[in-house]
């Protein structure tokens, strides 16, 4: 929200539906999803000082708009265009649901500025729309679901006691360590200016593979996370001879009364991991877990804020199989959809699911970060598939070892 409205702030979902559907049915089961979720009835503005504030909006009588496609324009793009123009941080409301009606059936996408949710968020969204679709398919009114709204989260958060002395030593460290500002990815990314954004997408296990893979991290007595932490640890000292420094998004979720509850529920932490021996960084994801469980705002005070650069990277971990929501995403063809934008940083997204681990990297489209970006995600995925093989002189020490 910092830097303003733009296009390409948000974050999108889309599904299958197996039949056709009326749109006065869809349209009463998204008024009903917006009614439950007070954030998607709140907007940006931006503040006397240019600081954003959150306002509620009322919202009317909600219509149609159909959207022509140009000639030689694919519909991706014409999906994105629309999403951009709408789904941005200070539309009024800045949420769209779309159908794209084919002969297969019809194709939904749900999106939303980014300030307004997260992927846990997304899945409530698709949820609590299916389950009000089959409501009003059957003649029903919709429910609408007595839940909190984000803006309480938002203030239980300002409520929390200040973070300890502890807390702020830990992060003024990190913080030096990266020379003042928020940690860098290791290597050079090229041009300091944003650039388009290269995606890379990498399935890293499959499902016999997730499955070694968390009976490897079993035996170490951590958990899967702690085990890639341990292979990016290794992969950075071996190609950068650091350690490696991340930003490390985590959820503040902190109570159940939230789980079903639309919002950015996000808070960011940093990470810090030199030593790759497993019990060390589950012990780092462990630290990471307390910097980033107090509010950030007194903590980033004495940098004015959070001290952002350029080539900075994040690393995001979410196990879906153990989200307290969920959806039949094999069913419904659920994809995640993002945004085109430009970057000047790298974010690493690992998603966990019953069909194994997946990574997705976005980082800026030059030459220097094709090749230093390219060549750690490399050298990381061969780790984790290492990590994901059976072992069977390790499975034999094992045996042996408990064998009398």
């Amino acid at each position: 929200m910092g830097i303003g409205d733009r296009p390409g702030s948000w974050m999108a979902l889309a599904f299958r539906l197996s039949a056709p559907v009326d749109r006065e049915h869809l349209a009463a089961a998204w008024e009903a999803v917006v009614a439950t979720h007070g954030t998607l009835r709140t907007a940006f503005v931006p503040g006397d000082d240019g600081a954003p504030l959150l306002r509620e909006v009322t919202l009317g009588q909600g219509s149609w708009v159909e959207h022509d496609i140009s000639a030689g324009q694919t519909m991706n793009l014409a999906l994105q265009s629309v999403l951009d123009e709408n789904c941005r941080s200070y539309a009024k409301p800045s949420h769209r649901l779309c159908v794209i009606e084919t002969a297969d059936g019809p194709a939904l996408v749900v999106a939303a500025d980014h300030s307004h949710v997260d992927m846990w968020s997304m899945l409530l969204i698709v949820r609590d729309l299916l389950d009000a679709l089959a409501q009003v398919q059957q003649g029903e009114q919709p429910r609408i679901k007595d839940v909190p709204a984000f803006a309480e989260h938002t203030q239980a958060l300002l409520d929390r006691p200040a973070a300890p002395e502890e807390i702020h030593r830990r992060w003024r460290e990190v913080i030096e360590a990266g020379g003042g500002a928020m940690p860098r990815f290791p290597l050079s990314v090229g041009s300091p200016g944003v650039q388009p954004e290269r995606v890379v997408v990498r399935d890293v296990l499959d499902r016999a593979g997730l499955e070694a893979y968390s009976a490897r991290a079993r035996q170490y007595g951590v958990s899967a996370l702690a085990l890639t932490i341990s292979a990016m640890t290794s992969t950075t000292r071996e190609l950068a001879d650091s350690p490696l420094r991340a930003v490390f998004p985590v959820h503040s979720r902190y109570e159940e009364r939230w789980h079903d509850s639309v919002g950015w529920f996000i808070t960011n932490s940093v990470l810090e991991s030199d030593d790759p021996a497993p019990a060390a960084c589950a012990a780092a994801v462990k630290e990471s877990l307390r910097l980033g469980s107090h509010p950030l705002a007194e903590i980033m005070k004495p940098w004015s804020g959070m001290p952002a650069v350029p080539g900075m990277l994040a690393i995001s971990w979410l196990d879906m199989r153990r989200l307290p929501v969920s959806i039949n995403s094999r069913d419904i063809d659920a994809q995640y959809i993002s945004a085109g934008i430009r970057t000047d940083g790298v974010m690493v997204w690992f998603i966990t699911d019953n069909a194994g681990i997946h990574l997705r990297c976005r980082f800026p489209d030059t030459p220097e970060a094709r090749k230093n970006v390219g060549a750690w995600l490399d050298n990381l995925v061969a780790r984790m598939r290492k990590e994901g093989t059976v072992d069977h002189d390790l499975v034999n020490e094992v045996v042996a070892a408990t064998t009398f």
